[in-house]
């Protein structure tokens, strides 16, 4: 299914981008970089493999309501360059969806990757820039000191490094990442399970505006920063949506995937004006999820407190 455009409507109306009528970025705002949503499901992506129950059932049944792992990129037109945020296991899908939105002459044409973390569904997209399939060469990725020391030396990954498809460039936590002279991506750290590497969210900014990028946490109350304070800071925010309500995992603990509801993050932020509200978009559903069917009583109640769900196709200006 080809990127949708007419959520930018949505945009328009809280001033973050100008459209034509018929839909694309307005002529006058065609040079500035912006934001593109790649997909916002859960690692497993919707419908999940394995699941025949009904929050699958009318998915794999109908294509068009399938949706793709939880990616963004960053696009810069003056300058050509594109970034990903994440490698999934959408990466072939996801970055034909990028071509036909901001085409390049080169293949893959990225000029480079930022990873949150060692789950499954953020860096093993990079398997197709190893030889069995893109066979690229020095694609930089981005990673924290334990994701750098992970895939350096466990395998197949390693392969990717040794025959240099890919070139690890650190990162270092609140301190920028200057991708040109417009654009910057900054790494927080966020308590998440981190079995294999550390977790960070980013904060991605722009001559004009910023958003907040953190598809996994643990719990809000865990995190070192006040989501309330930092949400003041940004522009956008797309926050962790895997579950909207406890019970979405029967005969299982939601300890094991330990991830802030939905309804307890629309809790903690209704005492905040609409403007601040209006920022947050939920991003990385679940499966599970019933805010992933637009019609249900749980995307009704999200968009009734003042917030939104992320939309495969919406573009953020920065």
């Amino acid at each position: 299914m080809e990127l949708r455009i007419s959520v930018l409507r949505v945009l328009v109306a809280l001033g973050m981008v100008g459209l034509t009528t018929g839909g694309s970025i307005a002529a006058e705002r065609v040079e500035e970089p912006y934001l593109v949503v790649l997909g916002v499901a859960q690692d497993g992506g919707y419908p999940q493999p394995g699941c025949r129950g009904a929050c699958c059932r009318r998915a794999w049944k109908d294509p068009g309501l399938r949706r793709r792992v939880a990616s963004v990129a960053i696009v810069d037109p003056k300058s050509s360059s594109r970034w990903l945020v994440d490698a999934t296991p959408d990466f072939p899908e996801q970055l034909r969806s990028l071509d036909s939105i901001t085409p390049v002459a080169e293949s893959p044409g990225l000029a480079g990757v930022f990873l949150t973390h060692g789950h499954i569904g953020h860096y093993t997209g990079l398997m197709y820039l190893g030889r069995e399939a893109m066979g690229a060469s020095g694609i930089p990725v981005y990673v924290m000191a334990s994701m750098k020391e992970f895939l350096t030396d466990s395998g197949p990954w390693s392969q990717l490094v040794r025959l240099r498809n890919i070139e690890l460039r650190p990162m270092k936590e609140n301190e920028p990442v200057r991708l040109n002279d417009r654009i910057s991506v900054t790494p927080i750290r966020v308590p998440h399970r981190d079995e294999y590497t550390e977790t960070v969210g980013f904060l991605i900014k722009g001559p004009h505006r910023s958003v907040l990028y953190v598809p996994d946490i643990n719990q809000w109350a865990k995190w070192a920063v006040r989501l309330e304070k930092i949400l003041a800071q940004v522009d956008i925010a797309y926050l962790d949506g895997t579950f909207y309500s406890a019970g979405e995992l029967p005969g299982r603990s939601l300890s094991e995937v330990p991830h802030p509801l939905i309804s307890e993050t629309m809790k903690r932020l209704a005492p905040l004006p609409a403007s601040e509200r209006a920022k947050v978009r939920f991003i990385h559903f679940n499966h599970t999820n019933p805010a992933l069917d637009p019609q249900s009583p749980a995307s009704r109640a999200i968009h009734d407190g003042g917030f939104h769900l992320a939309a495969e196709g919406e573009k953020v200006g920065l």
